[in-house]
Order: structure tokens, then C-alpha cells, then sequence
């Protein structure tokens, strides 16, 4: 039995409904996901889905819209779990920790949308739970994020003419600073899946 598992947090329709999704910083994040996907069932590593649902709010994450479900190209095998979370990382309001435990997993990569939102929250929480996490930075996607003072609702075009707004390249080189040597072991897709890389 293996003690490692993928977990494929919110790579979901919901986040290509939104106009800024042609600015996202993983364009290619089902090819991405599907190398990890592939390298881990070959290990016979244990993949959890997730998604994001936000019920109720009308929005592009309310299930009754129809885009809380995987982007086209990505899709669980049979036994694989998928967990439907309503907080930012993917333990508190699932039963991920008990899926893990019961499988007898230790270590923990994680990959998806968004690097600095979801991703990193989970890497985070899992690190403090105890599993031995690695995040996957080129299989995560960021967007432009605004400045604080933005008003919410402004335009995209405001949002990417705005120099204060954070560019998707300054979330990542964040996002790998803050958790490397804390919270997590950061690796890229080809370091998981080469391999030439994985036996180095």
C-alpha cells in the first residue's frame, strides 16, 4: 500500500466562467495535473479529487449553475475520491484528513487553483496536520491579483492597468518563498514525473 497521495484541488470549470481566466498563469493546467495523475497511479499512489462549491450564492461556484465539476480533460478513476469543500484548504470541511488516515498516507502533493488561494491554504494546513507535503508550482494556476484598495467590483481592464496589482509571476515566486523549508518540499511537474528526475 502506498503511503502517498495527489490531491487535485479546485481545477474546475468554475474559474474559466470568469472573464480574467485568459490571463491565468497555467493555461495548459489539465496537461499538467494529467502528467501528475498519470505518474501517480503508476506508483499506485492514491488521487483525491476536489471542489469548491459555495451553494446558494448565484455565483460561478453555486453547484446549481453546473460549473462545479472538473475542467474537460480531467476525469477520476474508479475508486478515486471526490470531495466537494466550502472553506479555502481542502480539510476543514471535508473528510480528507479521515480519507488520508484511512489509506495510511503520510506524504501529500498537492496541485491546482489557486497557488496562492486554495493551494497553498491546503499545503499549509496539511503541513501543521502532520503529512509530509509537496507542492507543484507549474501545476497550479494564479491570476492578476488587485490591490486591497480596488474597489471589488472593478472592471478587469482596471484590474490589469493597475500597477499595483500583483502580476501572476510576483504570487508564485511569493507563494515558493513562504512555503519552502516551512510548509512544504516545492517541486515541478517534470522533478515528479521525468524519470531520469525522479530517480536522481
Amino acid at each position: 500500500m502506498s503511503r502517498a497521495a495527489l490531491v487535485v484541488i479546485d481545477v474546475q470549470e468554475s474559474f474559466r466562467q470568469r472573464p480574467i481566466w485568459a490571463h491565468a498563469s497555467q493555461p495548459d493546467i489539465v496537461d499538467q495535473v494529467n502528467r501528475l495523475v498519470d505518474a501517480a497511479r503508476r506508483r499506485g499512489d492514491l488521487v483525491v479529487w476536489v471542489l469548491h462549491a459555495e451553494p446558494g450564492t448565484g455565483g460561478v461556484f453555486d453547484p446549481a449553475l453546473g460549473h462545479v465539476r472538473l475542467i474537460d480533460g480531467l476525469a477520476p478513476a474508479a475508486g478515486e475520491p471526490t470531495l466537494v469543500k466550502t472553506s479555502h484548504n481542502a480539510f476543514t470541511t471535508t473528510n480528507l484528513q479521515q480519507v488520508l488516515t484511512l489509506a495510511g498516507i503520510r506524504e501529500v502533493t498537492v496541485c491546482g487553483i489557486r497557488t496562492e488561494q486554495c493551494v497553498e491554504t491546503t499545503t499549509r494546513v496539511g503541513c501543521d496536520l502532520g503529512y509530509e507535503m509537496t507542492f507543484v508550482t507549474d501545476a497550479t494556476v494564479t491570476f492578476p491579483t488587485p490591490h486591497r484598495d480596488l474597489p471589488a467590483d472593478a472592471p478587469l481592464e482596471r484590474i490589469l492597468a493597475d500597477p499595483r496589482t500583483l502580476s501572476t509571476a510576483d504570487i508564485v515566486a511569493r507563494t515558493e518563498y513562504a512555503l519552502a523549508g516551512r510548509f512544504a518540499t516545492v517541486r515541478t511537474v517534470a522533478e515528479l514525473t521525468d524519470p531520469v528526475a525522479v530517480g536522481a
